[in-house]
């Protein structure tokens, strides 16, 4: 079985599989309008959740967050399962294709075989939709690739039973309702303020709060932990930000994206001129990495060089802050 799906290759998993799934059913969005209206910009810092032996840092929510709340402000519903046994939540799987129904499904990344080998750690919050099966393969579309692929029934069983931080459990989801007539306009509006809200929370393990913490870390985790520890952590930040997704520097372009669509929809020339900002606070989001990838690897000589990441980056929260304020404003 093969169901009429179109396959588009994006930048971020969720928001492609949200993206590829709606086009699916009639509603087309673009990735960035999915990611703004579903407020896919974060950040956050667990330093008591150890992933990969490091702090746990995400530039995203949780898996699953973007599309759902996109979901619910475009008035769509999402149907969601989990199963603690892999048969039935292959049978589930299959019951869908049967019914002519792509399905979206979180995964693990390190066992998916059409990876290469350096973009395969641990981690569990991947998405791909499964659009059909054929001489006992699952076709994938999985839209951080530039081509639809395969998995056999063991291999599609590993990675959504995958182990560790976030396990998928079987997850999968699906669109059951999308309305006539979408309210594009207020679910902006709600996408942006909530955006806002979370990234100028008070608490210091989100927002800019969170980046700033971080920040001050940086030295005292060489003073403390030396200089490999250190490294390993840093090496940490920036996959987060620039393996995983696309995370910190693409997030931004992305939202810039979003912002320019939202300029034309809202009539609003104030966000055409905030989403040049927030790109080039995305600029600096990549010297910020570039500059970590050198320390990792022994490739820069500066002095006090972990002093100065750690002002680069609380460079970057204080232009943060003051963009989502203004976008707070301007909304």
């Amino acid at each position: 079985m093969k169901l009429n799906f179109e396959h588009h290759q994006t930048a971020h998993c969720e928001n492609g599989v949200a993206s590829n799934l709606l086009l699916n059913k009639g509603l087309k969005l673009s990735e960035p309008m999915i990611f703004g209206i579903g407020s896919g910009l974060f950040f956050v810092y667990l330093p008591f959740l150890k992933v990969n032996f490091a702090p746990g840092f995400s530039y995203r929510p949780m898996p699953g967050a973007i599309f759902s709340k996109a979901a619910k402000r475009l008035g769509i519903k999402i149907k969601r399962e989990k199963f603690s046994n892999p048969k039935d939540a292959q049978s589930a799987l299959e019951r869908n294709l049967n019914q002519n129904i792509p399905t979206g499904l979180q995964v693990g990344v390190f066992n998916l075989t059409y990876f290469p080998e350096e973009y395969k750690f641990h981690f569990n919050a991947h998405n791909l939709v499964v659009y059909g099966k054929e001489d006992g393969k699952f076709l994938i579309s999985d839209p951080v690739m530039d081509y639809t692929t395969s998995l056999s029934e063991a291999e599609l069983e590993k990675v959504r039973y995958a182990k560790g931080a976030l396990p998928p459990k079987g997850h999968m989801y699906y669109p059951t309702y999308i309305p006539e007539n979408v309210n594009i306009e207020e679910a902006i509006k709600k996408g942006i303020k909530d955006t806002c809200k979370n990234m100028l929370a008070p608490v210091p393990l989100i927002g800019v709060k969170a980046m700033r913490w971080v920040a001050k870390s940086i030295p005292k985790w060489a003073a403390k932990k030396g200089t490999k520890v250190t490294n390993h952590y840093l090496g940490q930040l920036i996959r987060m930000q620039e393996e995983i997704g696309t995370g910190g520097g693409g997030f931004r372009f992305i939202y810039g994206a979003f912002l320019q669509e939202a300029a034309v929809i809202l009539k609003n020339d104030e966000l055409k001129e905030l989403s040049k900002e927030i790109t080039a606070i995305g600029d600096l989001w990549r010297d910020f990495a570039v500059d970590i990838a050198r320390v990792y690897k022994n490739r820069n000589s500066k002095s006090d060089i972990y002093n100065n990441l750690s002002k680069s980056m609380l460079h970057i929260a204080d232009l943060e802050e003051a963009f989502y304020k203004k976008l707070r404003k301007a909304i």
